[in-house]
């Protein structure tokens, strides 16, 4: 179903008849989003704390755990370009039991590392090069299961659930990390207190390991092809005009490209929520910040979770770009909160006002991609428009660490604020971009026939 139909049928739906629709959906649909819950709170259980096991528990320097770090996030985006097409060929319930296998076997391997001495180091970057060709193709996978499974009607809210999920995921992982690694009190219970279980960042990763397993379980026993079979909704051939659409690759679009691109600066804040972020907090805040400080990053996904659903139920009928032009302001503009300088009441303002514009933008934008891909090609339609966020994960680690050594030294004097400054110039790009083009990438709006781009 094209762009204009969905909108269409959306109208024609008061938004509490799309919720009963979409909470209705099928077993498939939710089985999907399990593994998609599930995803959330184990990649970022590993990413939330894995610049600190590099250096602590690897002793890698600041820089190559920057370049390591960096290198695992881009490797999951590259393995994305390929893993569409897999995920094309595989289908969703194969992609997925695939993807999670992969993934199991290397979060166990890394659980392992930092007891094999010498073979440490090069035992954590093949695990973590597993965990990327499996998140390479699972990430795909999810997006076309929320095509196949979905009534058409409710796409954009869709789409806002399967962000929305992936975040509640962050949530329980950011929740629970703590309880697992530290010792510190963890609850209050009248006169009981409860005490973390103090195992480190192994037990947080074994943890993410043996859930990643049973996720595998659960989809193999449930996700059966009958269940695939019954609840497909959108069919494996494309209907005629998303054959025509599928003969406009999108690489060869230059409003396309350039909305996908124009987005790198400001993605790279996003790559220093797990590359900057961690070792700003630890550094420069009380050791009480540092020991809750997954809690702090926890209020991104939180934020996702009860936002981007409403954000989505809102603006459906609203032009992609015009949300893209907010939000990504925003996201850039709160950037220069931290310029003043280390204060716990900056820094959670900076994490809430940053995730509002996360929300504002974030799934309309896979929205449109999906929609531009005709039936059967979803996987390799996200794919290509992850380029840009390679790039960003990629080469946004290749100086991070060295950027921390210059400006948040481990020893020495710290100024943060300029940092923070440099960071949030970069990011402006994007949003000043945006609204010189506005009027171009629009312009594809007023011609139906032309993928549409907003």
């Amino acid at each position: 179903m094209s762009t204009a139909s969905r909108a269409s049928s959306e109208e024609n739906l008061s938004l509490g008849q799309s919720l009963k629709i979409l909470f209705g959906a099928s077993r498939a649909f939710w089985l999907v989003n399990l593994v998609n819950f599930g995803d959330g709170l184990t990649y970022f259980g590993v990413l939330t704390l894995l610049t600190r096991f590099l250096g602590a528990d690897l002793g890698l320097s600041d820089g190559m755990t920057g370049i390591t770090v960096s290198a695992f996030t881009g490797t999951v985006t590259l393995f994305m370009f390929g893993g569409g097409y897999v995920s094309d060929r595989l289908g969703v319930r194969h992609a997925l039991s695939l993807s999670l296998l992969v993934m199991a076997l290397g979060r166990f391997l890394l659980v392992l590392a930092p007891g094999m001495g010498a073979a440490g180091v090069p035992v954590a970057w093949f695990s973590l090069f597993l965990v990327a060709v499996g998140s390479g193709v699972l990430v795909p996978a999810l997006y076309a299961g929320v095509k196949e499974f979905t009534d058409p009607r409710t796409a954009t809210l869709g789409y806002g659930l399967l962000y929305s999920i992936a975040n509640l995921g962050i949530v329980a992982e950011t929740f629970l990390s703590p309880y697992l690694r530290t010792a510190e009190p963890f609850l209050r219970l009248g006169p009981w207190q409860i005490h973390g279980l103090g195992l480190g960042i192994q037990g947080v990763y074994a943890a993410c390991a043996l859930l990643t397993l049973l996720l595998l379980i659960v989809n193999v026993v449930f996700f059966t092809r009958r269940v695939e079979q019954h609840d497909r909704v959108c069919g494996a051939e494309p209907a005629e005009e998303e054959s025509q659409a599928g003969h406009v690759h999108p690489l060869r679009n230059a409003r396309f490209l350039f909305f996908i691109f124009i987005l790198l600066p400001v993605r790279t804040l996003f790559a220093h929520q797990w590359l900057t972020l961690p070792d700003y907090v630890f550094r420069c805040y009380p050791e009480a910040v540092g020991a809750k400080f997954e809690w702090i990053s926890g209020l991104n996904p939180l934020i996702i979770v009860i936002f981007v659903p409403l954000v989505a139920a809102l603006t459906r009928r609203l032009r992609v770009m015009d949300m893209m032009l907010v939000g990504t302001t925003l996201s850039a503009l709160t950037t220069f909160i931290l310029v003043p300088g280390p204060d716990l009441g900056r820094l959670l303002c900076y994490v809430t006002l940053f995730s509002l514009g996360e929300a504002l933008w974030a799934s309309r934008f896979l929205e449109y991609v999906a929609d531009l891909a005709p039936a059967g090609k979803v996987g390799a339609y996200m794919g290509l428009a992850g380029i840009p966020w390679f790039l960003a994960k990629f080469t946004t680690g290749l100086y991070s660490g060295f950027m921390l050594e210059r400006f948040i030294p481990k020893h020495g004097v710290a100024d943060s604020g300029e940092l923070w400054l440099l960071y949030g110039l970069v990011a402006m790009v994007t949003p000043v971009g945006l609204l010189l083009a506005r009027r171009w990438l629009v312009q594809v709006e007023q011609h139906p026939a032309q993928p549409r781009l907003s």
